[in-house]
């Protein structure tokens, strides 16, 4: 059994790793780079997409699906292996992803007509009908804890990863020249304290474990802690009056958010307001949510048994069309705005900024990570002034950074995962920067002595 992989590694985005056990090619998530590694989206995949056999998703994030167009542009005829939510997400945000390729496309080559080099804009990934027909080739639907055959040697389980609606790890079981092995892949893996989805379910056994470390350095803040500190934040902002402004990221977070809304209005802490979700691709994923009711925790089970919806109650409106977007910067008071994209860098967000952070009786809330050389980490380091849309706004608004939301387990969580899993000989980080997987490996030697290795591009990784 060989294991080589093609992203994901050496940094977070990008996932995409192969499994060669015997005449059995298995690709294990084909997902799109991000951030500074974006331009290894144009490099070749390193594999011929052809000559494999099947495909399967972890779940839904672009930096884990976001290339199975093009996959199958260049060849792939396979099968592609995911949950029903997982296939359900991948539509929608698949065609998001076309949408802003093809509109950063077109300002670039504006912007290179002008210099008079057109042909250095590097061309869309893919187009709708890429995605259409990448969607013809989900085949197999697997839920949690079901299992499928994949040859006579090769068996997969999926396991539930606790991460976003949809998410899981995946068991390999393999019989390898007569030894019987079981080897994990974890995708993204998250928390044992979930605000929507149920929380992830811990493995029992394993001889080998890929695992990822995006925050294997750190602990995350509590879950409870971070509410209040949420709670207190809209509550203060309305006290002057202003609007709220929440850069809100579509898949997970924005469903979160109004969960935790939902439940203030319920105990009578919402102070009177309008919420406003203006993100299609955001509307569209909360929608999809109340279709897999097996995917949700207690507390939203409950709600449902009540005939209510989590996510939406009288107070809460869906603006879809970009005229009514439009119409809610005609109010100067008493809104909650949550839109994306949710590090401000587009979307119709960039429009609310634009319109409230000059005020000083408004407010901005940021619940996600803001990467560095975003609109929204200028904002959150103290910026005075920053530019949108080409004009200069000037930054009074209360500025309120939450950093305790994250879909993501941190350093205990991942510990805690191992751990779980009795019998382990090796584990293999993937899924995380060089700096902090460093740091990860060091605590695995230091509590539980396992033998540790960071995976490399392109390395061939033996497991025997």
């Amino acid at each position: 059994m060989i294991v080589k992989s093609f992203g994901g590694v050496e940094g977070v985005t990008g996932s995409c790793h192969l499994v060669n056990v015997g005449h059995l090619n298995l690709l294990i998530d084909c997902g799109m780079f991000q951030g500074v590694d974006e331009d290894k989206n144009y490099e070749p995949f390193g594999f011929n997409p052809a000559k494999i056999d099947y495909l399967i998703l972890t779940h839904a994030h672009i930096d884990h699906i976001g290339r199975v167009p093009l996959l199958v542009k260049q060849g792939f005829k396979g099968k592609i292996i995911s949950t029903r939510a997982t296939y359900a997400l991948a539509r929608i945000m698949l065609l998001d992803a076309v949408k802003v390729m093809s509109e950063e496309y077109k300002v670039n080559y504006k912007k290179a007509l002008r210099r008079g080099k057109p042909e250095e804009v590097k061309p869309v990934l893919y187009d709708e009908d890429d995605v259409f027909q990448a969607m013809e080739h989900f085949k197999i639907f697997l839920e949690c804890d079901e299992s499928y055959k994949l040859s006579k040697d090769v068996t997969i389980i999926f396991r539930n990863a606790g991460h976003i609606l949809g998410s899981v790890y995946v068991e390999l079981l393999v019989n390898d020249e007569g030894r019987s092995k079981k080897v994990i892949f974890s995708g993204d893996l998250g928390t044992n304290d979930k605000l929507v989805i149920r929380e992830i379910e811990y493995p029992k056994n394993a001889d080998f474990i890929f695992i990822e470390s995006t925050y294997g350095d750190r602990k995350h803040k509590p879950l409870p802690e971070t509410i209040n500190e949420f709670k207190t934040a809209i509550i203060e902002s309305f006290k002057d009056g202003g609007n709220v402004v929440i850069p809100t990221f579509a898949l997970e977070r924005a469903q979160e958010i109004l969960f935790i809304l939902r439940t203030m209005y319920d105990n009578g802490e919402l102070p009177p307001c309008k919420i406003f979700l203006d993100s299609p691709l955001a509307i569209a994923a909360t929608k999809l949510f109340l279709q897999f009711p097996n995917q949700l925790n207690d507390e939203v089970l409950k709600l449902l048994k009540q005939n209510k919806n989590p996510f939406v109650f009288p107070w809460v409106y869906f603006t879809e069309s970009v005229e009514e977007s439009r119409k809610i910067n005609e109010i100067e008071s008493g809104a909650i705005i949550l839109a994306g994209s949710g590090m401000c860098n587009g979307g119709r967000i960039k429009h609310h900024l634009k319109h409230n952070l000059w005020r000083e009786n408004s407010s901005v809330i940021f619940v996600g990570y803001q990467a560095e050389g975003t609109l929204g980490r200028q904002i959150v380091d103290g910026a005075k002034y920053v530019k949108i849309y080409g004009e200069e706004i000037a930054v009074k608004a209360k500025i309120y950074t939450i950093n305790g939301f994250s879909a993501h387990a941190d350093q205990e969580n991942l510990l805690t995962f191992i751990k779980q899993a009795k019998g382990v000989e090796t584990v293999y980080l993937i899924h995380g920067e060089p700096k902090i997987q460093k740091i990860f490996k060091e605590k695995i030697k230091e509590t539980l002595n396992l033998p540790t290795h960071i995976v490399k591009r392109y390395e061939n990784v033996y497991i025997v």
